[in-house]
Order: structure tokens, then C-alpha cells, then sequence
């Protein structure tokens, strides 16, 4: 990391940095000096000039993303360091395991690496970086990389033209940074095995945050009629039929998701008599289904993705939850999410009590659901935490 400017906090506004909280507001700064450019590192000093840390700057409302709490220069190991941390944390969940070859490498403010994403397909890293300060940095990395997991890595991966801040966007485009690997690539997830596609697929290719809440949804669907909608890529699905599920019924409104499921049930050889895919909006498709089935789950995309679309994101939970609860069978479980950061858990968990009432349900919350250790959330930035669910038993 390459630092050359140096940020001058107003007076009171080192309190959040010295707690460890990794963003500086644009508000919070007296003064710059040096060469501060978009996605160049700079010096944070109090107003008093001591060294809180370094970071990367971005012309923005988030200022500063801090990389480094201390007053030391970040080393020339800086990135090697910062992987190999996040790396060991991933060993002391059990990721990678004899069944599992997929993880989430870099999960952001959680590793300490705001603005950077990284998940590891066998072999295969995806870089994905949501602040100019990683786009920049982004061949360090990948050397960083290739240092860290060696002979494990095979391909690296950027893809990030969706997700950098619209003035860095326009002229990239995604791009191999280290080797090349065929799509799609088949993984394995608690021994059921999937097509990733990061060339074509939403995000970097597959929601590896669902990992053990799909595992969860296997104790609940032996002999079971169970409907996944939002489907995606039919992982729900793939841990429903793998646990015995009498019948499974994905939907999603994307066609394209829809062949993407058939693929990942033929993968797994299930008996395509016991499972069926409908191209459909989930609202529509939930209309007629009184009493049809045991299991639901209700895997919605981001309904709100920042604060001022976050009252029609409730609206939109609620009355999908509604419907589902209506839908489903007397005892029947129903897995409810949210991945709305700006909806925190309380607003969800009060939405889905509303969803209960205009229902007419009576409901019995049985567990209570996250992201899981490879998406690991700081106990300084709880803006980290994003998933939340509920699995409920519907009398």
C-alpha cells in the first residue's frame, strides 16, 4: 500500500477510529495534505497530529477506509500478512474440509480489508473490490495471492466491474489477473457438488453464505414437500433432495437461474421425477398453493440496498412472508431471510411478527440464522452483519 497523503481529523472525531471502527465520514476531515487521490493511501492523524492509522482514500461519503489502527507504516508484507490472518481463520472453522472445497477468503471490514472481497472456488480466486482503494491495489493482491495459498491457487479472478463506484466502472471490464480455468467448475459443499460460473453468474458465481443454513434445511426436509423460491442456483434445492425430501419445487422469475438449478440436480443424480423447476415470479406462484407443502423457503434478493428504499424492502417482506405463511401446511417449516443490510435483525424479526399476525399463524421461531464463520462479522463494525434469518414452525 502505497501512502501518500495525509487526512487531519476535526477535533472529537477520532473517537469512532480510536474504538476501531473502520470508515471515515467526508464530515469528519479538517484538512488533507500530500497527494490524496482516489484510491491512494493516506496518513490519519487526530487534529492533534497523532498517527491513528493508515488507509485508502475515496472522494465519497465513506472518506476513508482504515486498513491499518496503529501508528506503524504498513509494511511491504502488508497484504501477505492481512491473507494469511484471514486465511488461518478460515482453517479454525474447518474450511477447506474432506466435503467442502468453497470458501469465503476475504469478507471486507470482517478481515480488516474494507472495500475487498475474495471467495475461493478450488483453485480459483474472485476478486471482487467495492471501493477504488482495492481496485487500484488489485495486482498486489493477486501477487499477495498466489504467495499465500501457492500450488492451491490455479486462477485468479477480478470481477468487479459491477460493483466499483460508477466513475472507476466505465472503462474496466473483468479480466483474468493470474492463470485461466474453464467454466463452469464444479465444487463441492458439504459433499454435494455445484457449477460455478464467475464469468456469467451473479456476484462472484455463488452465495457461499448459505452454506450451513442449506446444511440446516437437510433436518427438515426428509419425506417432505419442499419449495425453494428465489432459487438461483437450486442450492436449497440440491440439500433438500440430498436429505430425502419426497418432493422439491424451485422457482425463480430468471430463466437463466432456472437452467443453472437443472444443472446442479442433474450434477448430484437425483431422480428428476422428484423435483421440478418453474421460471416464475414467486409472488404469482404462491397465489393457489394452500396446504401443498411442508417446507418453504423464502431467499429473496436484496429488497433494499440503501436506507431510503428501506420502507417498501419491509412492505416487500412482509407481504411475501404473508403469503408463505398462508401457503404452507398445518406444522409446516418455513426458512425466512433477509440480506438487506440496511433491514437490521430487530426491523426483520419485526416484520416477520407482522407477517404472522395479518396471517393469522400462530408461529414458533426455532432458530434464529446469520452468515456463517467465513463471513465473520468485527465486533467494531456490526454494519458487517447482513444475513439474517429465522426458521419457523407455522401451526
Amino acid at each position: 500500500m502505497n501512502i501518500q497523503g495525509k487526512i487531519t481529523l476535526k477535533k472529537g472525531k477520532e473517537h469512532s477510529i480510536e474504538r476501531f471502527h473502520p470508515w471515515i465520514f467526508s464530515g469528519a476531515i479538517q484538512a488533507m495534505e500530500g497527494e490524496v487521490v482516489d484510491g491512494g493511501g493516506v496518513q490519519v492523524v487526530n487534529f492533534k497530529g497523532k498517527i491513528l492509522g493508515y488507509g485508502h482514500y475515496q472522494n465519497g461519503s465513506i472518506a476513508v477506509r482504515m486498513l491499518s489502527q496503529n501508528s506503524e507504516m504498513p509494511a511491504a508484507d502488508f497484504w501477505v500478512t492481512k491473507l494469511q490472518a484471514a486465511l488461518a481463520l478460515r482453517k479454525a472453522s474447518n474450511l477447506p474440509s474432506t466435503t467442502t472445497n468453497a470458501f469465503r477468503l476475504i469478507h471486507g471490514e470482517g478481515d480488516g480489508l474494507p472495500g475487498l472481497i475474495v471467495d475461493y472456488y478450488d483453485g480459483v480466486a474472485i476478486v471482487q473490490a467495492h471501493s477504488v482503494g482495492m481496485h487500484v491495489d488489485r495486482q498486489a493482491i493477486c501477487s499477495a495471492l498466489q504467495q499465500v495459498l501457492g500450488d492451491g491457487l490455479k486462477t485468479v479472478y477480478y470481477k468487479s466491474q459491477s460493483t466499483l463506484p460508477g466513475k472507476v466502472r466505465t472503462p474496466e471490464k473483468d479480466e483474468y489477473l493470474f492463470g485461466m480455468s474453464a467454466v463452469p467448475h464444479v465444487i463441492a459443499e458439504h459433499g454435494n457438488k455445484f457449477l460455478i460460473d464467475w464469468e456469467e453468474g451473479q456476484k462472484t458465481g455463488f452465495f457461499l453464505d448459505q452454506r450451513e443454513n442449506r446444511k440446516l434445511l437437510g433436518d427438515f426436509s426428509k419425506g417432505k414437500k419442499v419449495l425453494n423460491t428465489f432459487c438461483y442456483t437450486g442450492g436449497f434445492s440440491v440439500y433438500a433432495l440430498q436429505a430425502g425430501a419426497e418432493l422439491v419445487h424451485s422457482v425463480d422469475a430468471s430463466e437463466k437461474a432456472i437452467a443453472l438449478t437443472r444443472k446442479n440436480i442433474d450434477l448430484n443424480g437425483f431422480n428428476p421425477n422428484v423435483h421440478e423447476c418453474y421460471a416464475e415470479d414467486t409472488f404469482d406462484f404462491l397465489k393457489d398453493k394452500q396446504d401443498h407443502y411442508d417446507v418453504i423457503i423464502l431467499d429473496p434478493p436484496a429488497f433494499a440496498k440503501h436506507r431510503d428504499a428501506r420502507h417498501q424492502a419491509v412492505k416487500g417482506y412482509q407481504r411475501l412472508n404473508m403469503e408463505a405463511m398462508k401457503a404452507i401446511k398445518s406444522g409446516g417449516i418455513l426458512f425466512t431471510f433477509s440480506c438487506s443490510q440496511v433491514v437490521d435483525r430487530q426491523l426483520f424479526y419485526d416484520t416477520i411478527v407482522s407477517s404472522a399476525i395479518q396471517a393469522g399463524r400462530q408461529i414458533k421461531v426455532l432458530h434464529h440464522l446469520a452468515q456463517p464463520a467465513d463471513h465473520p462479522v468485527s465486533i467494531f463494525h456490526p454494519e458487517g452483519e447482513y444475513l439474517k434469518g429465522l426458521v419457523l414452525y407455522v401451526a
